[in-house]
């Protein structure tokens, strides 16, 4: 093998075969230390005080000096360069392997949850001496080098050691260390090109439109404050727990005065600025959790964060690791979680990322039927393949080991279950047994989700899944994904077809307003207001509602109180709270000034009020998903439009009445049903001036009932129906008498 043109053309497979130190093949008893330094004019071994230049044998950079047994360990090498500057270095080719081979053998087997403790870039003492340990994973390559700041970016200087049939490469650089700027160039069997790329489990990135990867291991690490959190975090997630989700994308939510994208000035707020505004802001609003669209690093503004590069990487945009970290910390001391969504469904094809990651498709499916999204242009991960395995769950686990993440909201899950998503007849490959499902994709998410049940049994696991699939939000014990909770996305496409009707005409689609109770229970749902129905021609949520401005802010009131009183968590997209009346701009802000308007102003409060109604009424989370929580009292009035139900507190005690009315009609002496005679007090009304209802529709604080039957029922209470309005009611009594829940349940 030809060593040195293997260097200079930076394709050694093996170079500590040949650099470092080696016996001298003469017999002498004496070694060879040989180094490859493009850009040294003169280097020099040093031990002890003795310096031994090193003689130039070709000039691309390969030095090489002969020493007795006794002048090699340990040795440094002190480098000048062509401007004089002077160096001492550490041989990176006289220390032994760093890497534990059960793990690398658990990382191919698909064990290996803690993947980012192997691979990727780890400062280490090794052999008393203190660097960086850089691995990466590329099977298929002939050879793997390393460039970065420690070898002014040429890769040939530092080509790394494979570590036997593992497909894993290694190279320990002393001295390297926090903030190091690194890549690793990968070089194909088949062809002499050539891949610069980032590190997949690399813990920190440059700041696009760079993509060099980072080493991260600051010396003065997040020391965390939110021990009360997470000691009490199993309970607030719990099933019957409310859980009202605030969804942010962190670019645009608010930005520094002066931002202009055109300029190349975003205005991004930082990671601590984030923690100091918003989460103040949220919390003021009565919400539970913050769940951040994709936060982990990307290249595109345009994704959103969707289109995922960096899967152990916070993206630089705001900060840094120990900054978000920050952030977390701080929503925790306030008592809020956070969320933040993850995509593991597809990434980009972006040439320093996973894409043809070693010169053929590795993190992706080989076949374009089923490796490349015809939707989105990505790839698609090989979800049979161990390792891809290894790489998602560790990504998992690292968020919610180093950065306390509360959940993960998993992107596109539908896309990963059907072989033909978005496939025509010819366009998929049926599974072994001919069906449409993604066995391995299945057998992914279940892997995932056992994994975090096992080691993080109070985090959140949530899927956005469109379809009817089974028990997404079951355990895997009881045939289920293994989910907490679904996105309820059939209840959000009917509840915004009705609301973008005309009023009058609503009656035509009554069916959607009950038809979500009738599958309640089949799944643990969330309920979702997000950031897609906002987005791409779809207009804001005000901008769906139909009639003048007053009236779309009582549509959308009503709206909101029918999601927040109906049976399943909450998730709304920042601005909708005061119905920001523009589409969703990713390059903006929100129009924080329509918080002047007494209108928008009272759909805030609405909205804070709604929250804490929600948490503070068991009634309205505790049984949220057990039919015994929900009984109607109005489902069979589609002329007026009108529905009411009842909430029911575990025990059946203590109800919330809610009655709502969708039509721009006040219909007069309402008779609503109630399982209990006595005196209601008005808890909530959406047309009341308080909330800007403009004209304002007041009800009594108290209402009455009358003895009489009605929809078998034995007690009403009448009154004048707001337009457009929801209405809640509580019995004033403070508990239930047998003989009432006897009734009501006859």
């Amino acid at each position: 093998m030809d060593f040195v043109a293997l260097l200079v053309e930076g394709r050694c497979p093996i170079p500590f075969d040949f650099l470092g130190v080696h016996a001298d093949e003469t017999g002498t008893g004496r070694y060879v230390v040989r180094v490859f330094l493009t850009w040294a004019e003169t280097v020099e071994l040093v031990r002890d005080g003795d310096r031994h230049p090193m003689s130039r044998v070709h000039d691309e950079g390969l030095f090489e000096v002969s020493v007795a047994a006794d002048d090699v360990f340990p040795y440094t090498l002190q480098v000048a360069d062509a401007t004089g500057r002077v160096f001492t270095i550490d041989d990176p080719y006289r220390f032994l392997p760093v890497l534990d081979e059960s793990a690398l053998q658990a990382f191919n087997e698909r064990t290996e949850r803690r993947a980012h403790r192997l691979l990727g870039a780890r400062v280490v003492e090794h052999h008393g001496v203190w660097g960086t340990c850089f691995s990466v994973w590329a099977p298929h390559a002939h050879n793997v080098n390393l460039m970065g700041e420690f070898n002014r970016w040429d890769a040939r200087c530092h080509p790394m050691r494979p570590r036997g049939s593992t497909g894993v490469w290694e190279l320990f650089v002393p001295g390297a260390g926090h903030q190091t700027h690194y890549k690793f160039d990968v070089r194909p069997r088949e062809s002499s090109r050539r891949y610069a790329k980032t590190d997949p489990f690399g813990q920190a990135m440059e700041l696009r439109p760079q993509t060099a990867s980072v080493v991260w291991s600051p010396p003065d690490r997040h020391v965390w404050g939110d021990h009360e959190w997470m000691s009490s975090r199993g309970g607030r997630h719990a099933l019957e727990a409310p859980i009202a989700i605030y969804e942010v994308h962190t670019g645009s939510w608010r930005k520094h005065a002066g931002y202009d994208v055109r300029a190349g000035n975003p205005g991004w707020y930082t990671y601590r600025e984030l923690a100091d505004a918003l989460l103040p802001y949220v919390r003021e609003l009565g919400f539970t959790h913050v769940e951040l669209l994709p936060i982990a690093e990307h290249p595109l503004d345009l994704s959103w964060g969707y289109q995922t590069v960096g899967y152990f990487a916070p993206t630089s945009r705001h900060g840094t690791p120990e900054d978000f970290r920050y952030f977390v910390d701080r929503a925790h001391q306030l008592g809020l979680g956070v969320l933040v969504d993850w995509t593991p469904a597809h990434f980009p094809r972006d040439a320093h990322g996973l894409a043809r990651f070693d010169g053929v498709p590795l993190y992706e499916h080989p076949d374009p039927r089923r490796g490349a999204h015809p939707d989105w242009g990505t790839l698609i991960f090989d979800y049979g393949r161990p390792q891809v395995t290894s790489f998602l769950v560790s990504s998992a686990m690292y968020w919610f080991e180093e950065f306390h993440i509360d959940g993960l909201r998993v992107d596109a899950v539908a896309s990963m279950l059907y072989l033909d998503y978005s496939r025509g007849a010819g366009e998929w490959v049926p599974n072994r047994y001919g069906g449409r499902e993604n066995l391995e994709a299945i057998a992914f998410l279940e892997t995932l989700n056992n994994a975090v049940r096992e080691e993080f049994p109070d985090v959140l696991m949530i899927a956005e899944e469109s379809t009817a699939w089974p028990k997404v939000s079951f355990p895997t014990s009881d045939g289920g994904l293994g989910f907490h909770f679904k996105w309820n996305m059939g209840w959000m496409h009917d509840m915004l077809e009705v609301m973008r009707a005309d009023p009058l005409f609503r009656k035509g689609l009554y069916d959607k307003l009950t038809f979500s109770i009738w599958y309640a229970e089949s799944e643990r749902f969330l309920l979702p207001l997000s950031h897609d129905e906002v987005v791409h021609m779809k207009g804001s949520l005000l901008g769906k509602m139909p009639g003048s401005r007053s009236q779309k802010l009582a549509n959308l009131r009503l709206l909101l109180a029918f999601m927040w009183l109906h049976p399943g968590k909450k998730l709304l997209f920042m601005g909708s709270e005061f119905g920001q009346p523009a589409e969703w701009n990713f390059e903006g802000e929100l129009e924080w000034g329509m918080l002047q308007s007494p209108g928008h102003q009272g759909l805030h409060d609405l909205v804070a009020r709604l929250n804490r109604l929600y948490a503070s009424d068991p009634a309205l989370h505790r049984l949220d998903h057990e039919t015994r929580g929900f009984e109607w009292l109005e489902c069979h009035d589609p002329t007026r439009t009108t529905v009411a139900f009842l909430r029911w507190a575990p025990e059946w005690t203590d109800p919330v009445i809610v009655a709502a009315n969708f039509t721009p009609s006040t219909w007069k002496a309402y008779r609503l049903p109630v399982p209990h005679g006595g005196a209601y007090d008005v808890v909530l009304n959406t047309g009341s001036a308080a909330f800007g209802a403009d004209p304002p529709h007041e009800l009594s604080a108290t209402l009455e009932t009358t003895e009489g039957e009605t929809h078998g029922r034995n007690y009403y209470i009448e009154f004048d129906f707001p337009p457009l309005a929801a209405v809640v009611l509580k019995r004033r009594a403070a508990h239930v008498i047998e003989q009432d829940v006897s009734e009501s349940v006859g």
